[in-house]
């Protein structure tokens, strides 16, 4: 990308932060529901890694990265929503009549989420620690738990902005997206060991993306990381986020030239 076209990306982030900052109710909403499945779920089932499997004494040191990545899942399916809403604004259709980088008015959107979820996912780490979340892996693996989930916010930001650009419905978006969010959650580790899952449960866990940022966010925040699985999963969610962002882009081709 060059650097004009990176330049434009910018600019059309800061004008979606600026709606962001110009929410603050909006921030302290989305992270209503992260509470309630840290301490909720936290205190309901934190005798459950008596069972074993779960590499910690407190179900809250397991539950955290979950958590961090369930939010960042849940915050960037929804980013299908802005782009219609530009859509149906005229928004967008003024945007094509000036010469910034097609590129940059999606990659626009993604970026802004990957932001928001690199806050929510610190402020989520900060709210665990204060309610004695324990994390061996100290900065370091805070820092990879972090990137794994706006790689993760990427994947379904950019695939939620191709959605939209598709079926520009909004209908259409949040039934999707409310039948995929249950679904890729409790197929994942976000609640329960591998060792504790049903086999068949744990085969397609192997393939879920979420579930991808969660084993490369949990072993980093570990006592002794296995690096080999953070680089593999991590390397695995940026191939996806790269192909998920050349999709949103290839979409948004299409409909220019529908306009």
């Amino acid at each position: 990308m060059s650097t004009a076209a990176l330049s434009q990306t910018w600019y059309m982030t800061q004008r979606q932060l600026m709606v962001f900052v110009r929410q603050p109710a909006y921030a302290v909403i989305t992270l209503i529901q992260p509470v309630i499945w840290l301490f909720l779920f936290g205190s309901l089932f934190r005798d459950v890694v008596e069972l074993g499997g779960f590499g910690t004494t407190s179900y809250l040191d397991y539950l955290v990265p979950g958590v961090v990545v369930m939010s960042a899942l849940s915050s960037n399916m929804w980013a299908g929503m802005t782009t219609l809403d530009e859509i149906q604004r005229g928004t967008l259709d003024r945007f094509l009549t000036t010469p910034v980088s097609r590129a940059a008015l999606m990659n626009g959107n993604v970026v802004n989420n990957g932001l928001v979820t690199a806050l929510q996912s610190v402020v989520i780490v900060l709210l665990g620690l204060l309610g004695g979340a324990d994390y061996p892996g100290g900065i370091t693996g805070v820092t990879v738990l972090v990137l794994a989930s706006v790689l993760l916010g990427t994947v379904f930001g950019a695939l939620s902005n191709a959605l939209g650009m598709l079926v520009r419905e909004r209908e259409s978006i949040i039934g999707i997206n409310t039948f995929l969010l249950l679904p890729l959650t409790f197929l994942s580790s976000a609640f329960m060991a591998p060792r504790q899952m049903p086999s068949w449960i744990r085969h397609i866990a192997d393939f879920n993306p979420l579930d991808w940022a969660m084993v490369a966010g949990r072993s980093a925040l570990s006592e002794h990381p296995d690096w080999g699985a953070v680089l593999g999963r991590g390397g695995a969610l940026l191939a996806l986020a790269v192909a998920a962002v050349w999709l949103s882009i290839r979409t948004f081709r299409s409909y220019q030239r529908s306009v």
